[in-house]
């Protein structure tokens, strides 16, 4: 059972992923590889001068393993709340992982939250019609999921879904270690 498993493997889910392995929290990734940042040519991220969508997740990906994230491409189609305890997530191939929390990163996509009751609104993006419903930090009405980036009504925009993951990472190891949690390294 991992501590933590995030849906998406874009900029959010691997951005969130990096946070909350490097805070030591089992993380295992579940992706569909269906990111539309595959598609993407990027010249307006922070810190690279221009990129390709597909490079930027291999470089994303890269930086959450060094810290022991696990990435595994499978389709998840169910998520079972079990009555609050944990979550379990089962795939298109049938199998099934276990975790305490769920990040939601799907990118557009709001078919598997919907199907899991969570409450959605209607998205603000440009051919986004629906988004997943937050309380701004990332948590969803159902205990245990939550959501990041453009799934969860934030800007399509590599840089800002991949600050969400981020922001939302902190937000659940700050809930699990029961105090705020701070990632600043310094220059060795």
């Amino acid at each position: 059972m991992a501590e933590i498993i995030v849906i998406g493997a874009g900029p959010a889910g691997a951005s969130a992923a990096l946070f909350l392995a490097k805070a030591g929290k089992e993380t295992l990734v579940l992706d569909s590889n269906a990111s539309m940042t595959k598609r993407a040519w990027i010249e307006n991220h922070y810190g690279a001068k221009d990129i390709s969508g597909p490079d930027l997740l291999k470089i994303g990906r890269e930086q959450a393993e060094k810290f022991g994230a696990k990435f595994i491409e499978e389709k998840v189609t169910v998520i079972d709340t079990n009555g609050g305890s944990k979550v379990t997530v089962k795939t298109e191939s049938g199998r099934s992982y276990e975790a305490s929390h769920i990040i939601l990163a799907t990118g557009a996509i709001t078919e598997l939250a919907n199907a899991t009751g969570i409450e959605l609104k209607e998205g603000r993006e440009p051919r986004i019609k629906t988004v997943i419903a937050t309380d701004g930090n990332g948590r969803t009405n159902i205990p245990r999921i939550w959501a990041a980036g453009t799934v969860a009504g934030v800007s399509v925009h590599t840089i800002i879904t991949a600050g969400d993951g981020a922001k939302v990472a902190i937000e659940l190891i700050s809930e699990l270690n029961g105090e705020r949690y701070v990632d600043h390294d310094v220059l060795k």
